[in-house]
């Protein structure tokens, strides 16, 4: 069996290696990735957090696997930290149905009053919050770039060859693909093909003939400094949109565009200073006093792989082309839901079915549907 992976980030290496891990597995696994440098990948300019935070039970258990996974892993540097969602009096309800569903699913989720948020984190202005959900376990951040190296070491020891070039299409034999063309002219014979292509995989599925609702959307990281200490600080999602977290000496801090901002497909990478001052620093000195005084020390911007159709991601096959997978629109939940999504793929492709935790309402047949699994907790 020839596998071949368009994509060589942390989903499509989390993919090849638990394929070729599988003492079952017969054949040659192909990871097609045009930029071995990972310059623009989405796995090297994420956040890099995990989180059980999430309101559809298969995002949790996604996320309960990637724990113990990264928690094996030294290379990934897992630093257990909770995540802390607030909500004003208009979204304490919300908060309250996600926490029950976290808590049904197995995810040691709190919910904070305002009297035990105070005690617990007196450096924050809660004057206009009403709850807070907290994890007690589970959560925290880890390093991104060291996790997909490792995939790729482990995945390369498997085997499994990296070819640094561009795909260009398909050579297709009636619904099924053969081949993968690639920029040099050649090409790679097929029996499976995955779309591991992040923020780029419409355009591969549209060689196909498949329109994917997947497209880049920009998001910047803020790295700032600030004197003052905030103890036992989570990576905190406030209801401005707005989040932070600490990173060594400094803390990370970004925002996603409200719906009702403009939010551009593929706009060029160039971080936005004026964002940061107009946006994101009023709202970080308004949740944290200390934060009037941060210095805005570096920054950079990376795509999302937005799933514009519910936010959550598309695991499985198109009916239009049964031979090529989908492992595509994490909204943001990309990377930390790789160890999952690999897993998934090598069973479904080696056994037919999801055999240890079954994706299938992430499957392609919702859009196809017009059934939506949204995913409330997009940060």
């Amino acid at each position: 069996m020839n596998i071949t992976i368009i994509g060589g980030g942390a989903v499509g290496s989390s993919t090849a290696y638990h394929l070729a891990k599988r003492p079952d597995f017969k054949g040659q696994i192909t990871v097609i990735e045009r930029d071995p440098t990972y310059r623009i990948a989405s796995s090297s300019l994420s956040a890099s957090s995990i989180r059980q935070q999430f309101s559809t039970p298969v995002c949790i258990a996604m996320s309960q696997y990637g724990w113990d996974f990264l928690r094996e892993m030294p290379e990934a540097g897992l630093k257990q930290r909770a995540y802390l969602f607030l909500a004003t009096d208009a979204g304490a309800d919300i908060l309250r149905e996600n926490q029950a569903i976290q808590r049904d699913n197995g995810a040691d989720i709190s919910l904070l009053d305002l009297g035990a948020l105070r005690a617990r984190f007196p450096w924050m202005n809660t004057d206009d919050i009403a709850l807070g959900a907290v994890g007690q376990s589970g959560e925290g951040w880890f390093d991104g770039p060291g996790l997909l190296a490792e995939l790729r070491r482990r995945a390369r020891a498997l085997g499994v060859t990296y070819v640094a070039q561009d795909a260009t299409g398909f050579v297709q034999k009636g619904a099924r693909i053969t081949a993968v063309k690639l920029a040099d002219g050649s090409e790679v014979p097929s029996d499976i093909v995955v779309n591991a292509g992040g923020p780029w995989a419409a355009r591969i599925a549209a060689w196909a003939g498949i329109d994917l609702p997947v497209r880049a959307r920009k998001r910047m990281i803020y790295v700032v400094g600030c004197r003052a200490a905030l103890q036992d600080c989570p990576l905190v999602i406030d209801p401005s949109g707005i989040f932070f977290r600490p990173e060594g000496a400094f803390f990370l801090s970004g925002r996603s565009p409200s719906a009702y901002e403009a939010d551009p497909d593929e706009p060029p990478l160039e971080v936005e200073e004026a964002m940061f001052h107009d946006q994101v620093w009023p709202a970080l000195a308004n949740r944290v006093p200390a934060f009037e005084a941060l210095r805005l020390q570096s920054s950079w911007a990376g795509y999302y792989e937005y799933n514009t159709f519910d936010q959550n991601g598309i695991i499985g096959a198109h009916p239009a082309c049964a031979n090529l997978i989908f492992a595509n629109g994490f909204s943001g939940h990309g990377i930390q839901h790789s160890p999952a999504t690999g897993r998934g793929l090598a069973e479904l492709i080696l056994d037919g079915a999801f055999t240890t935790l079954d994706m299938s309402v992430l499957g392609f047949g919702r859009v196809i549907d017009n059934k939506p699994l949204v995913e409330r907790n997009i940060v």
